[in-house]
């Protein structure tokens, strides 16, 4: 007879979430943390140190880690850290990520080096640095953030769909090679979600022009079409994450789960 748990209850465990200043990375701390998990947020930005005061204030176990995510000596550094304060790692969000909106003919091939480092090379590195530890501890969950785009192509966005069409894939091989260490590894595709790289998107295309005065209704037509009939908000996704991270997602790995209103329906 299946009784009641509390599967979402995290107290004890410990995730890194890169990314994890702002957008959907810092919607993912704040959900991480509030169900109990001691969380270290990563990211390029300093401004992140002030996101983890805050949290702190509100009683919740975080740590900034200033990181950049495509430099190997500074990843090692940061998964050593986050075990030297917390002696594990339960739970891996490699969600940092960037976007350049142009045609494969209007990228640079900087531009292309850089969209590609930040989200597969830096998914590459810290799952490297981060599965030896999971698996000493007797496993783990990690969560990719792939994107609807990662399912299928979008405009103006090929070097980000690259990025987000390997996520998906690498997830599904991390699965295979890594599930007899007990670690699960599943990717979260959200569509469009209310962020500051979605704005920038705007501006990148031309859509909101200087000033921005165009951006709510660019907001607004990002959700038309969708059977929901809304873009998504950062605690959507990071509702998504926690699912995956939690125990009631014990027999999920290299799934890769839509989060986006139906908009690829």
């Amino acid at each position: 007879m299946i009784t009641k748990k509390d599967p979402l209850n995290l107290t004890g465990k410990v995730a890194v979430v890169t990314g994890g200043s702002s957008g959907i990375g810092l919607g993912v701390v704040e959900i991480l943390s509030a169900y109990g998990a001691k969380v270290a947020m990563v990211d390029i930005s300093p401004k992140g140190e002030e996101k983890a005061e805050e949290l702190r204030q509100a009683g919740r176990d975080v740590t900034f880690f200033k990181c950049d995510v495509t430099n190997e000596e500074q990843v090692k550094a940061t998964i050593d850290g986050v075990v030297a304060k917390y002696g594990k790692i339960d739970i891996l969000h490699n969600n940092a990520g960037v976007t350049v909106r142009k045609t494969i003919a209007d990228l640079t091939e900087k531009e292309w080096d850089f969209v590609l480092d930040v989200g597969l090379k830096g998914l590459f590195l810290f799952s490297k640095y981060t599965i030896p530890v999971m698996a000493a501890n007797g496993g783990g969950s990690i969560i990719n953030t792939g994107s609807g785009w990662g399912l299928k192509g979008g405009d103006l966005a090929a070097a980000y769909c690259a990025v987000k069409g390997g996520i998906v894939n690498v997830t599904r091989a991390m699965a295979i090679d890594h599930g007899h260490q007990n670690i699960r590894v599943n990717s979260v595709n959200p569509g469009d979600t209310d962020t500051a790289m979605l704005r920038d998107e705007g501006k990148q295309t031309g859509v909101v022009k200087e000033g921005g005065e165009q951006m709510d209704a660019y907001l607004a037509d990002c959700g038309t079409g969708r059977p929901l009939a809304r873009i998504g908000m950062p605690e959507d996704i990071a509702n998504a994450v926690l699912f995956l991270a939690s125990d009631l997602s014990s027999w999920i790995t290299g799934a890769a789960l839509v989060v986006d209103g139906g908009g690829i329906a």
